[in-house]
C-alpha cells in the first residue's frame, strides 16, 4: 500500500511496483486504445488499432462486435509484447466504451447481428409510437413523460438515436434476431462479458435505456411499469451491478487471447461519456468540462436529480458511486474535420487521389489561424448526422453559410472549427440555464484540446478560460483506471480531484467579443429559420 500512496502523490517512477497498474480499454467509434495506467491514472504505454463504421440507408448506423474484439485482441498483445515485464503488475483491467448502443447476444455471449451504436435512428417511429399517446406535449403523452421524467430523469428520445428505439427496430423488423436474443448489452457491458463471461449492465451504463429507478442514487433498479411501457421483454435486459465495483475476474481463455494473466479482477467500468468526466479530474460538484471528440459535449456533476425536455438533457448516474452528472451531447464535433478531410479536401475520386498527409491536422490548424475571427462572416453548422442537444433534431444539416466570390478556403477552414464552438456556446447557456449559475472556467478534454487554436476560439466564443489538460486524448483511458482505483480501494473522489494536470489556460480575447457575440446570435437564427426545410427534406 505504501507504493500505492506514493502513485497517488505523483512521486512514483516507471520500477516494479506489485500490483499498481491498470489494464484500461476504451472503445471509440473510430476504433480502441488499450493502456496500461498507475492508479493516479498516467499513462505508461498505449496502442490504438481502428474500427470501421457501416452507415446504411434510413439513417442506420452499425459496427461489428468481432471488429471491435479483434482490433482490442491485437492492441493489447502488441502493448503487453512490448512491456511483459509489467505482466504481473496489472492490478485490474477496466472498459469505457461508446454509449448508446445495442449489441444482441445469446445465452453462449455470441453476437446476432453487428451492434447499432449511438448514431442509429432507424427505430425512431417506434420510439414515437410508445412514448405518444393522446393529450401530448411534444410528441409525448402527457401521463408518460410525467412517469418517466419522475422515475428516471429522462424519456427514450424521439430521434431514435437510444437503446430502446435500437431494441424496438430489431424487435419489428428483424424479429427472428429479437427472439434469439438472451441480453441487449451497451458496449461497454459486451466487453464485459467477453473478459469475464457475465451478463451485466451497471447503474450508470443502463440509464439511457430509461428503465431503472434513478430518484435515489444509492439504490438504483428496474422498475417494471417502466419496462412494460417500452414494450421491451423485462428478461432481455441484463442484470444490475452496482457501479465502480468488481464484477469478476478475466477467463483463462481471454486472458490467453490478450495475453494477460487470468484472474485478473475487471470491473465494471463506465460508458464513455463518464469516463471522460471522471478522467478530466473535474469531479466535484458544478466543476465542468468540455470534450471535444467525434462528438461533443459540456458537463459537470450536480448533487440533485433534474431535467430538461426542451434541451433534452436531464441528471443521470455518474460513473462515481452514489453521484449525478448532466447528461447531454452534440453529434458531430471533430467529425467535422474528418468529414472536410475525407469528403472535401482529400476525398479519393477523380479530382483528387485522397492521400492526405499525415500532418493534416497541423495543416489545417495552420490555415485556419491564417483567417480572421469570424472567418470573414461565414458560419459553418455542423449538424453532420442531425442534433441531441441542445436541440433534438434528427433531420436537422450541416452547411456554409453567407460565402461570397470574396470567400477563401482558410475562411471555410475556420469556420468549421467556430461552427462547433458556437454549438459549444449554444450547450453552455442551457447548462448554465439548468444548474441556474454560472460556470466560470472550462476545462477541456478530448483530441480537440490538443488544438491550441481550437482552444483560443472556444475560450473566445464561451467567453469563459479554458484549461486544456495534458494528454487530452487518453482522458476515457485515465478515467476508467482511475474508477478501478476507486473499486480496488486505492483512491478516492478527493484523490481524483488532485489528479488534474493542466497544460495550458486560454483566456477570452476581449477584441474579438463583438464579432463573436454577433454570429452565435445568427447561428441560433439559422436554426430555428431552416429547421422546417431540413425536417421537410430529410423525414
Amino acid at each position: 500500500m505504501e507504493c500505492f500512496s506514493s502513485l497517488i502523490k505523483g512521486n512514483a517512477d516507471q520500477s516494479f511496483c506489485q500490483g499498481t497498474y491498470i489494464l484500461s480499454i476504451d472503445l471509440g467509434t473510430s476504433g480502441p486504445k488499450v493502456a496500461l495506467l498507475t492508479v493516479n491514472g498516467k499513462v505508461m504505454a498505449s496502442e490504438f488499432e481502428p474500427n470501421r463504421l457501416i452507415l446504411l440507408e434510413g439513417g442506420g448506423a452499425e459496427q461489428d462486435p468481432d471488429d471491435w474484439w479483434q482490433a482490442i485482441v491485437k492492441a493489447t498483445r502488441r502493448l503487453m509484447a512490448k512491456h511483459e515485464h509489467l505482466k504481473n503488475d496489472i492490478a485490474a483491467v477496466s472498459c469505457t466504451a461508446q454509449w448508446s448502443g445495442t449489441v444482441a447476444v445469446d445465452r453462449h455471449g455470441r453476437h446476432l447481428m453487428n451492434a447499432i451504436i449511438w448514431m442509429d435512428s432507424r427505430g425512431a417511429s417506434h420510439v414515437r409510437r410508445i412514448v405518444g399517446g393522446g393529450v401530448s406535449i411534444q410528441g409525448y403523452e402527457v401521463r408518460k413523460l410525467a412517469r418517466w421524467l419522475y422515475l428516471t430523469g429522462g424519456i427514450p428520445e424521439q430521434s431514435g438515436k437510444g437503446p430502446v428505439a435500437h431494441i424496438l427496430f430489431i424487435k419489428n423488423t428483424l424479429p427472428h434476431i429479437y427472439r434469439d436474443t438472451y441480453k441487449f448489452l451497451e458496449p461497454k457491458d459486451y466487453l464485459n462479458l467477453r473478459l469475464t463471461g457475465i451478463f451485466a449492465a451497471s447503474h450508470d451504463s443502463i440509464a439511457l435505456h430509461w428503465v431503472t429507478d434513478n430518484r435515489d442514487i444509492s439504490r438504483i433498479r428496474y422498475r417494471e411499469d417502466l419496462i412494460t411501457l417500452t414494450t421491451i421483454d423485462a428478461d432481455k435486459l441484463p442484470e444490475l451491478t452496482p457501479t465502480a465495483s468488481v464484477l469478476g475476474i478475466v477467463t483463462a481463455e481471454t486472458a490467453r487471447e490478450l495475453g494477460i494473466n487470468e484472474g485478473i479482477p475487471v470491473v465494471t467500468g463506465t460508458p464513455d461519456v463518464q469516463s471522460a468526466a471522471v478522467g478530466s479530474c473535474a469531479v466535484q460538484d458544478f466543476d465542468a468540462h468540455l470534450y471535444i471528440g467525434t462528438s461533443s459535449w459540456l458537463t459537470c456533476h450536480v448533487p440533485f436529480k433534474k431535467t430538461d425536455v426542451l434541451n433534452n438533457m436531464a441528471t443521470l448516474p455518474s460513473g462515481l458511486p452514489g453521484r449525478y452528472f448532466i447528461g447531454n451531447e452534440q453529434e458531430t464535433a471533430g467529425e467535422c474535420l474528418d468529414y472536410l478531410r475525407d469528403n472535401i479536401l482529400y476525398p479519393g475520386d477523380d479530382l483528387c487521389q485522397g492521400c492526405a498527409p499525415d500532418n493534416f491536422y497541423k495543416l489545417l490548424e495552420k490555415t485556419a489561424a491564417s483567417a480572421p475571427p469570424g472567418s470573414g462572416k461565414v458560419i459553418f453548422t455542423p449538424w453532420l448526422y442531425g442534433e441531441r442537444t441542445p436541440i433534438e433534431d434528427r433531420t436537422v444539416r450541416a452547411g456554409f453559410f453567407n460565402q461570397s466570390l470574396s470567400t477563401k478556403r482558410f475562411h471555410l477552414v475556420r469556420a468549421v472549427y467556430e461552427g462547433v464552438a458556437y454549438n459549444s456556446r449554444w450547450l453552455l447557456e442551457s447548462v448554465e440555464s439548468f444548474i441556474g449559475k454560472r460556470l466560470d472556467k472550462v476545462t477541456m478534454i478530448g483530441g480537440g484540446a490538443r488544438s491550441e487554436l481550437w482552444c483560443r476560439i472556444h475560450a473566445d466564443i464561451l467567453g469563459r478560460p479554458i484549461h486544456a489538460v495534458k494528454d487530452p486524448v487518453n482522458a476515457n483511458l485515465k478515467g476508467a483506471a482511475l474508477l478501478a482505483g476507486m473499486a480496488l480501494g486505492l483512491i478516492t473522489v478527493d484523490d481524483i480531484a488532485s489528479c488534474r494536470d493542466i497544460e495550458a489556460t486560454y483566456m477570452p480575447d476581449i477584441k474579438n467579443r463583438a464579432v463573436y457575440e454577433e454570429l452565435f446570435r445568427e447561428f441560433k437564427q439559422i436554426y430555428r429559420k431552416t429547421k422546417g426545410i431540413y425536417r421537410r427534406l430529410n423525414a
